[in-house]
């Protein structure tokens, strides 16, 4: 895995130094289509500014009426399963893909078209086996650490998964929600696969021990971490990134942990009985393409992009992340079979103190 993940990154580097692919042509009638239904409703789980832009830059390409809804990657599936059946959104975008996997085992996502643009994807790594979804980015899991309350406190900043569990750490750490957050879910496959099921569980139970909040969204973290009331974020680095070049917190540290991590996909997909699915079609292939992608670096969204057709944010390679940091032995098909049942695991080995530290409302 840690090979073919090199050989990608020097693929995706190297893009930039590269004349780009010319897009595919789409179908006439599909677009034909699209502006017939006249309407789109897009729920994303990406940073709203990102969001936006590309919905309103769908808008303006096609003069298709786009409406949004940003809602994290946890509350997604809840909605669409009380919906059962009638969404009220056409298309998801953006996220963690370990929901958009739940979501699809259950039968509500659309997989019977498949769009021209995933010829470009890098890999067929970047899209579900079964068409449920197609991958738009990719995203490092890590530590984004206050180098200024650390010193302040006297601390060593944390290298490993393992760090985090320090006494000296209690009450310093930020999370997410396993309810309402994609990036806890990815965490609990990484630590239950790289430690085993029953040590995995163990160590995700004694880090909560040293967990001061779990916020709603797996950005949260982040976004709290330069002001300082967050001293350890655990969430995307791509997300930390954001706070230092954008919001100007230059005292915020990436970590790459030393042991070993995870990576998100962040994936499109149709949501089953969308009312305007020629739209979903047409936003599923711009999706797929350098006119929605490129947006996010200028939106604040630092993720590597994988289509060969798109350029890099250079922001990434600049902070050094890599797709090397991702663990030799993490199996993203074993982590679609199992995360429903592994969080399930986690908040139950939590017992008592998971009804108050995880409510949704």
């Amino acid at each position: 895995m840690k090979k073919f993940l090199s050989l990608l990154l020097a693929a995706l580097m190297a893009i930039g130094c590269l004349s780009f692919a010319a897009a595919e042509e789409l179908p006439a009638d599909l677009i034909d289509a699209a502006k017939a239904e006249g309407e789109l409703v897009v729920y994303g789980s990406c940073e709203e500014p990102y969001l936006a832009a590309a919905c309103q830059k769908f808008e303006q390409l096609y003069g298709i009426k786009t409406q949004f809804q940003r809602l994290s990657t946890g509350e997604v599936p809840t909605k669409i399963e009380e919906e059962n059946g009638n969404p009220s959104a056409d298309v998801w975008f953006g996220g963690t893909n370990n929901p958009y996997d739940a979501l699809a085992a259950k039968g509500f996502l659309d997989n019977s078209y498949v769009p021209v643009n995933a010829s470009h994807l890098l890999s067929d790594l970047y899209k579900d086996p079964n068409g449920n979804w197609y991958g738009i980015y990719t995203g490092i899991l890590g530590f984004m650490v206050n180098k200024d309350e650390i010193a302040r406190l006297g601390l060593e900043v944390p290298q490993t998964w393992d760090d985090l569990l320090k006494e000296e750490y209690k009450g310093l750490i930020w999370f997410s929600n396993y309810n309402t957050a994609g990036t806890p879910k990815l965490a609990a496959n990484l630590m239950l696969q790289m430690k085993g099921h029953d040590d995995g569980i163990a160590y995700l139970v004694a880090l909560d021990k040293n967990v001061a909040q779990y916020t709603k969204s797996g950005s949260g973290p982040s976004k709290n971490v330069g002001t300082g009331e967050c001293v350890i974020g655990i969430g995307f680095l791509h997300d930390g990134i954001t706070q230092i070049l954008d919001n100007g917190y230059d005292n915020v540290q990436l970590v790459i942990p030393a042991d070993g991590t995870a990576c998100e996909i962040g994936p499109v997909a149709i949501f089953k009985g969308a009312k305007h699915p020629n739209a979903a079609k047409l936003f599923m292939e711009y999706a797929l393409s350098p006119d929605c992608v490129e947006q996010a670096d200028d939106t604040g969204s630092y993720q590597f992009l994988v289509i060969d057709n798109a350029q890099q944010p250079e922001a990434a390679a600049e902070f050094g992340l890599t797709l090397d940091a991702v663990w030799d032995g993490y199996d993203f098909a074993k982590a679609v079979e199992e995360t429903t049942q592994n969080v399930e695991d986690v908040i139950n080995a939590l017992g008592d103190a998971a009804d108050d530290r995880f409510k949704t409302e």
